[in-house]
């Protein structure tokens, strides 16, 4: 099970590199439950639109910016990974930690980031 959720998180992971709507949409049927919710110290989604709206923006401020997992964890539905930030210029900006929780199918139905932000 840990393996199929590392898998399904780095499908995930990898919706926040996507290049097209199309692509990014093919890996949220692949991963992400409709109704998911995605929250972190800026914001709070609920639904693919609203987190796909949320991705758009942060790749209008950070072109080229991805995530990297650095450590992944799961058991019993819910998982954490410990991720980098990565600029346009290959360079860490960031780093921190997600908690996500999947539904019977391996979807994930949340995901939580927590990180500093600039206020912090």
């Amino acid at each position: 099970m840990h393996n199929e959720q590392r898998a399904v998180w780095e499908r995930y992971v990898a919706s926040w590199r996507a290049e097209s709507a199309e692509e990014r949409r093919t890996l949220f049927e692949a991963t992400l439950a409709r109704d998911c919710v995605y929250s972190d110290p800026l914001t709070r989604t609920q639904g693919w639109d609203a987190l796909e709206a949320y991705m758009l923006e942060f790749h209008r401020q950070i072109p080229g910016g991805h995530f990297v997992t650095e450590y992944f964890s799961a058991h019993h539905g819910q998982s954490i990974a410990k991720w980098k930030m990565i600029g346009p210029s290959a360079m860490p900006l960031g780093e921190g930690i997600s908690y996500g929780k999947y539904d019977e199918g391996n979807r994930l139905v949340s995901m939580t980031g927590f990180f500093e932000t600039p206020t912090s």
